[in-house]
């Protein structure tokens, strides 16, 4: 097993790098929904029609799971490892980059996702006072998934430049 790892170690790099983004956007995804969750869970024990625009707010911190898992599968078809073909032969330093490819999603998905959901936690409380408002409480948590978007982007550019 060790000789196979250090004889592959530059797809190892590769797949370490698409399950990071995968990882850290799943978990900082989790984190987020989770705590809009708490907050959206206040607001309908109180008023359950509000149910609908509170369940908005807590869906968008879900998107950055999305992104690292996209970001993943991308990668992984680039490199050759999802169809069940013969394993691909990448070099060291072509691993380290795509590795790298993977940290703007991994680390920006984990962080954006989690101001996402605080953005969307005080969107929660607008909808709580003011529904008619919910709306802004919507664009406010919106504008964090720029930033996730941007990384996505970039990972993605940047692994399929190699």
């Amino acid at each position: 097993m060790k000789e196979i790892i250090i004889n592959n170690f530059g797809l190892v790099m590769a797949v370490l790098g698409a399950i990071l983004a995968a990882l850290m956007g799943g978990i900082g995804s989790a984190r987020g929904v989770g705590m809009v969750g708490e907050a959206a869970a206040g607001v309908v024990s109180e008023d359950p029609s509000k149910f609908s625009k509170v369940l908005i707010l807590q869906l968008l911190p879900g998107t950055q799971g999305l992104y690292g898992l996209l970001t993943a599968v991308l990668l992984l078809a680039k490199i050759g490892v999802l169809g069940g073909g013969e394993t691909p032969d990448i070099e060291f330093a072509q691993g380290v980059m795509y590795f790298i490819s993977c940290l703007p999603m991994a680390i920006v998905g984990y962080f954006s996702a989690i101001y996402q959901a605080r953005a969307a936690v005080a969107g929660v409380g607008i909808v709580a006072k003011k529904p008619e408002h919910s709306g802004k409480g919507v664009t406010f948590a919106a504008m964090v998934e720029t930033y996730a978007i941007l990384a996505l982007l970039i990972s993605v550019l940047g692994f399929m430049s190699i």
